[in-house]
């Protein structure tokens, strides 16, 4: 039985591995093949003024200025070089999640055996008799 134990335990430990090596050469893959975005024909953000700040703030309020800061940030993790580090974490998260999800529950306690009766102490605690 600890010789299975054993085994298994090796064996989560290898696949995790995997997980990591496959994810940080695809994440190198992405990152040496990525070009720049394409520059913007009017040579700077719309989204940078502080004309459609202001009239974002007009419209929704700090709350849309929020969602709206939090949406591009977003959407910037999944392009180019940012995309190859979101890559390399998410590898990292799910080879600790196979490790988590992989991991033997112990043991479940033995059951009481029928013979055994509990019996009340003067005290008030309970004791087993066998």
């Amino acid at each position: 039985m600890a010789r299975i134990s054993r085994i298994l335990h090796t064996w989560r430990k290898v696949i995790s591995a995997a997980i990591v090596l496959v994810g940080f050469i695809a994440a190198l893959a992405i990152y040496l093949t990525a070009t720049p975005p394409p520059g913007n024909p009017l040579g700077y953000q719309p989204e940078d003024t502080k004309r459609y700040l202001r009239e974002m703030e007009l419209y929704g309020g700090k709350a849309n200025l929020l969602v709206s800061e939090f949406r591009q940030w977003f959407e910037g993790l999944w392009h180019g070089r940012s995309l190859a580090f979101t890559v390399a974490l998410l590898s990292v998260l799910l080879a600790l999640a196979w490790l988590v999800a992989s991991t033997p529950l112990p043991p479940l306690p033995r059951a009481a055996d029928s013979t055994e009766t509990v019996r009340r102490d003067p005290n008030g605690s309970n004791r087993d008799e066998r």
